[in-house]
Parts: C-alpha cells; structure tokens; sequence
C-alpha cells in the first residue's frame, strides 16, 4: 500500500539519498513514486516486489482466460472436448505414417 507522505518524493531527493531509499524498499516492498516538476513519472521498486507482480499479474489474466472460457462453454460456443481430442489423435496419426 502506497503511502503519501513516505512514499513520494522528487527525483532529486532519491539521487541525492539513494542508499535510504534503497534500503526503505527493501523493507518495506513497497514502491516509491518519484516526480519531476511535482508530477509522478517514474515507479520504482524492489527486483523481489516486481517479480511478485508480474506473478500476480500473470495468475490474474489466467483466471479471467479460465473465466472467458467458461463463459463461452455456457453460450455453446467451442467444440466438444471429446471431437477436440479425436482430431487431434487423428493429426498425430497421419503424421507418424
């Protein structure tokens, strides 16, 4: 969770007292939002944090792929699992012939 008053800071500020805030993002996890000119333009974060992320991110769009599926399946789209995998062993076939 972000917070205001810790975690936003100018740009400058982060050059000048890089080790701190490195150090803040190791124990925290957080991120810190950096500015130029008042507004936020960079995000930076720990290598261990991002990794998480991306993780999370990547189960989210597996669960909302699983979810759109289910949802064509309850339209009728798709073929029947069972047609699927006879074209399938059908495909493997011919091609070890």
């Amino acid at each position: 969770m972000l917070d205001l008053a810790r975690d936003i800071h100018p740009l400058t500020d982060f050059k000048r007292n890089t080790s701190e805030f490195l150090q803040q993002l190791r124990e925290t996890g957080g991120p810190i939002v950096l500015t130029i000119n008042g507004k936020a333009e960079i995000v930076v974060q720990d290598a261990k944090s991002y990794q998480r992320l991306l993780h999370l991110a990547e189960r989210l769009e597996t669960i909302e792929a699983v979810r759109e599926g289910l949802r064509s399946a309850d339209r009728g789209e798709g073929r029947p699992m069972e047609v699927v995998f006879d074209d399938l062993e059908k495909a493997l076939r011919s091609q070890g012939q």
